[in-house]
């Protein structure tokens, strides 16, 4: 049964989403026959590579509130993601571009290790401030993830996966997936959003049914 995840790097509910779905994968009695694909998604696909703006003061400008309603906002989503084990530090994180990012997912998923690089990146951005939008930052990232170093610098120099996350967005687009997590299970059903684990579960069993049953 194959999972797609489109996610981004940069989105605070796509990490706790993230832990959600894990830990309903993992009480799956089938998980191991579960094949988990993640898929590129920019929430500003504009944005600069870096940003030197603290973070609440971006998102008061972008979304007109007052910083301290920011940060508010902030403290209320880092509380949700310390009951899932995270620990986000949004007051130092630095926020950038996720296009290339993106890139070494999918450079990690050509190893078979897609998702150790998705949670190094995730955990650099929201635990560890750093910024996932500077290039030496990544291959340093790369590297904690397991991947080649002088690989990762390579690829994106060169701009390899480009087209791949660029793909992905596009198909999106095409599922009419206009937030993020989204989370589509054989193609056929969709889970939006952080959703309790319960949902999860919930799914994760009923699409394993409904497959057993159009296969006999």
């Amino acid at each position: 049964m194959k999972i797609e995840i489109w996610s981004d790097i940069v989105c605070p509910w796509c990490y706790i989403g993230k832990r959600r779905f894990e830990a309903a994968l993992g009480g799956f009695a089938h998980r191991d026959a579960v094949e988990v694909v993640w898929r590129s998604f920019e929430l500003d696909p504009d944005a600069p590579r870096s940003r030197e703006m603290p973070i609440a003061e971006m998102l008061a400008k972008k979304y007109g509130m007052s910083v301290a309603e920011a940060q508010a906002a902030n403290q209320r989503v880092s509380s949700l993601a310390a009951g899932e084990g995270l620990s986000y530090r949004l007051d130092i994180a630095k926020p950038g571009n996720s296009f290339a990012a993106h890139q070494l997912v999918h450079l990690a998923g050509t190893r078979g290790m897609a998702d150790a690089m998705q949670e190094r990146l995730m955990k650099a951005y929201f635990s560890d401030g750093l910024a996932i939008g500077d290039r030496e930052v990544l291959v340093r990232l790369a590297a904690e993830a397991g991947l080649d170093a002088a690989e990762a610098r390579s690829a994106l120099e060169s701009g390899a996966f480009a087209d791949d996350v660029r793909g992905d967005e596009d198909r999106a687009a095409q599922f009419g997936i206009s937030g993020v997590p989204f989370f589509a299970i054989a193609e056929r059903w969709g889970i939006s959003g952080a959703q309790p684990l319960e949902t999860f579960t919930n799914a994760l069993d009923e699409s394993w049914s409904e497959i057993e049953k159009a296969a006999t």
